[in-house]
């Protein structure tokens, strides 16, 4: 069904990178679940009156909460899918982060609210008027959640969504609420088990569990997380196409949104070889890796020197001997300029980021090394953090 309507109502869904089929997917997704939701809310409502369940009725709200977070998501949408303006050059992408942020807290606060009534229910129990109606119809609301994950998760993946993404966590945590409500309810019609005001907790705790893990999710990529592996595993592998580059360091990938990453990368290139031409072939990779990734990437050139064999010596003395202290840790950018007096070795050291050695002392461990090797050695050591 979720292909069909994908079909029916996105054109040109496969350019997903395109902010207008963003918008249509993520219109799609939002209406779908207002509406479903609202119709959640028409029958557990009913059936909250109807029987006198404080679990159903709490249930209820909680669907009423997942409109409000539908018609958020409808919004963000819109509101990220904007280009840039002179106040906002990169554009509004982040603002689907914003939304999943607020929706996050709207779970928060929903769960918080069922909390407090299901605490009240196990103080002052109810008796419940349930029927084989109710029993179906909650039975129902499960499979229509159900739906709503499947249908969420495959767009949100499609777009690269985090607001989708979340709807679809809150969705399969209201599966299992509803599921934790139809089991109180049977329980009492067929044993009179007072219990519905301790599944009335128990839903609450499964929202709150999702509202947490919403708003830890998108802190993160708003505080700037660690980047998808996926995309930089793909631009490793497309810098490396080209034979002119003979490796990559320091690569920094800044999130904007979905479909707004600016990337800048070191390529490391032959020290002796004609500049204009290796700047003709970096301008290219800029440009085809941007056309098929859909980002922009800035690259600079590092030369290197690859026909001295003293300094491809050193280089790999000097990388055997960090691996004996992490073998985590490497090296780039590696020269030897000789002097009269001495000699100076420059290059950076990369430090994993759960390297727990300050800085200070790997630096003396590494000069006491290499004048154990010569005393003339004079090291100029930068020292990078990994990003990645």
């Amino acid at each position: 069904m979720t292909g069909w309507m994908i079909r029916h109502f996105v054109p040109n869904a496969s350019d997903t990178k395109n902010s207008e089929v963003r918008s249509s997917y993520g219109t799609l997704a939002s209406v779908t679940g207002v509406i479903v939701n609202c119709l959640l809310v028409a029958a557990k409502a009913a059936m909250g009156i109807l029987s006198g369940s404080l679990a159903i009725t709490a249930d209820a709200v909680n669907n009423l909460s997942d409109a409000g977070g539908g018609i958020l998501s409808l919004l963000v949408v819109r509101m990220a899918a904007k280009p840039g303006d002179k106040e906002h050059p990169f554009g509004h992408g982040r603002m689907e982060y914003i939304g999943a942020l607020a929706l996050g807290f709207l779970i928060l606060m929903v769960g918080l609210e069922l909390l407090k009534s299901g605490i009240s229910g196990i103080r002052h129990p109810r008796e419940l008027s349930v029927s084989p109606l109710i029993i179906t119809l909650l039975s129902l609301s499960i499979l229509a959640k159900l739906w709503l994950f499947f249908f969420y998760r495959k767009i949100g993946k499609t777009i690269d969504n985090e607001t989708l993404t979340a709807e679809g966590q809150d969705s399969v945590s209201d599966a299992v609420g509803t599921a934790a409500v139809l089991v109180s309810t049977v329980l009492q019609w067929l044993y009179g088990w007072h219990i519905d005001g301790f599944m009335s907790v128990v839903v609450s705790l499964f929202v709150l569990q999702t509202g947490l893990k919403v708003c830890k999710s998108t802190i993160d990529r708003l505080i700037g997380g660690k980047p998808d592996p996926k995309m930089v595993e793909e631009i490793t592998r497309r810098m490396l196409s080209y034979p002119t580059i003979r490796g990559i360091h320091d690569l920094v990938i800044n999130d904007y949104g979905p479909g707004r990453c600016i990337v800048t990368v070191h390529a490391e290139v032959d020290a002796h070889g004609d500049i204009l031409a290796i700047h003709e072939v970096i301008d290219k990779a800029e440009r085809e890796i941007e056309q098929a990734m859909h980002i922009m990437i800035c690259i600079h050139m590092d030369p290197v020197v690859t026909d001295d064999p003293e300094t491809n010596r050193l280089h790999a003395v000097f990388s055997a001997f960090l691996k004996t202290i992490d073998p985590k840790l490497t090296l780039h950018d590696f020269r030897r300029v000789p002097g009269k007096k001495q000699t100076n070795l420059l290059f950076d050291v990369l430090l994993p980021d759960d390297f727990q050695m300050p800085s200070a002392t790997l630096n003396e461990k590494i000069v006491a090394y290499a004048h154990t090797l010569d005393p003339g050695y004079n090291m100029v050591i930068r020292y990078d953090n990994d990003f990645l």
